[in-house]
């Protein structure tokens, strides 16, 4: 899909035209979305229709392109571009579904055992007091954490609200109920050894992970080949991680993390309407 501009030469500048890999189904949900929202509100007129601030903003997010530059070459200002892709992440992170509906989906598909994993998704570095929250000693860098669940896959199926960097994934997880959800369920999880000790019911449990080796006390043949099979199955969140960080403006947030959730949420919804396993 190519941006309809024609190069041209003047006291502004150059234009040039630049692929966009996505497919014209998300362009046209994110075209259909604005259309709907202008209509609920009333609105009359727009500098540009629709299907081009639909383009501009996925423009910005799969590519980080600078705002300056894409209303440069659209003949609008930067504030009219960051106004139109606030409102695109907005109505796109509205669609994104909660925790308890997005699980119960998958058991209505049949589904037994989701994937479970954290992530940091690094921000800019902030000053003084705000520096340090967002500071993870395990990555050393300054992020927001993400926790995620995929299906057997690896389609995201949730994301969780940010967290400081310096947070501790089983803490987070804990803080979304996220054992109680999969019980309400009926699910499982299959996930990390920094999970371990997250479920509070060691009879029944539904949070599986391998087993850590301790001072004086090895993992025996048989734990170290569980653990191979825990980390076989549980591989495949890798690809929705690695789906979501296509979108190039999660290089380096710059966003606080109220705003860094909308901005993940409305990502995962564009990434499982770009991709199906």
């Amino acid at each position: 899909m190519r941006k309809n501009t024609s190069p041209a030469e003047g006291t502004d500048g150059l234009v040039y035209q630049c692929r966009l890999p996505l497919s014209s189904a998300t362009l046209d949900l994110v075209s259909g979305l604005v259309r709907g929202h202008l209509k609920k509100i009333r609105s009359r007129w727009r500098k540009l229709p629709p299907g081009r601030i639909a383009l501009i903003a996925l423009a910005v997010l799969r590519h980080d392109q600078r705002l300056s530059d894409l209303a440069g070459g659209n003949g609008i200002s930067a504030s009219t571009v960051r106004r139109w892709l606030l409102e695109v992440i907005e109505l796109l992170s509205a669609r994104a579904p909660r925790l308890d509906r997005a699980l119960k989906k998958i058991a209505r598909k049949g589904g037994v055992v989701v994937l479970l994993d954290g992530t940091l998704v690094r921000t800019r570095r902030r000053t003084e007091d705000e520096n340090r929250p967002n500071h993870s000693g395990k990555h050393k860098a300054h992020g927001l954490l993400f926790l995620a669940l995929t299906d057997e896959r690896g389609n995201l199926v949730w994301i969780s609200v940010a967290k400081p960097g310096r947070s501790s994934e089983i803490t987070t997880a804990r803080h979304n109920k996220i054992t109680t959800r999969l019980r309400e369920a009926g699910l499982g999880a299959l996930a990390d050894l920094g999970f371990i000790g997250l479920d509070d019911d060691p009879d029944d449990p539904v949070i599986v992970t391998g087993r850590r080796a301790s001072r004086g006390h090895p993992l025996t043949a048989a734990q170290k080949e569980a653990n191979r099979l825990v980390s076989r199955e549980r591989a495949a969140n890798v690809y929705g991680f690695a789906d979501l960080k296509n979108w190039r403006i999660l290089t380096k947030v710059r966003m606080n993390a109220r705003h860094a959730t909308t901005l993940l949420r409305a990502l995962l919804v564009l990434t499982n309407a770009e991709v199906k396993r």
